[in-house]
């Protein structure tokens, strides 16, 4: 996986949950997913650093989220 990823083209989705006060979320972005990549931001800092998170695994964590296998406190 390069660590050169140009993110400037990509389109960020952020939670429905998410305030409009900028409160504790993250975006992500699927337009890299066709080049196995899913990477993903603060929403606070969205010219900060990035985590670029394999394909597979960030659709296994997703769906381990909906399925309830980390449940909030």
């Amino acid at each position: 996986m390069s660590a050169d990823i140009d993110l400037t083209a990509a389109e960020w989705i952020k939670s429905s949950y998410s305030g409009s006060n900028g409160g504790q979320c993250v975006e992500f972005s699927r337009s890299f997913a066709p080049v196995g990549v899913v990477p993903v931001r603060d929403s606070k800092d969205p010219h900060g650093p990035a985590l670029v998170f394999p394909a597979d695994g960030w659709s296994a964590f997703v769906t381990a989220i909906r399925c309830g296998e980390f449940p909030a406190t």
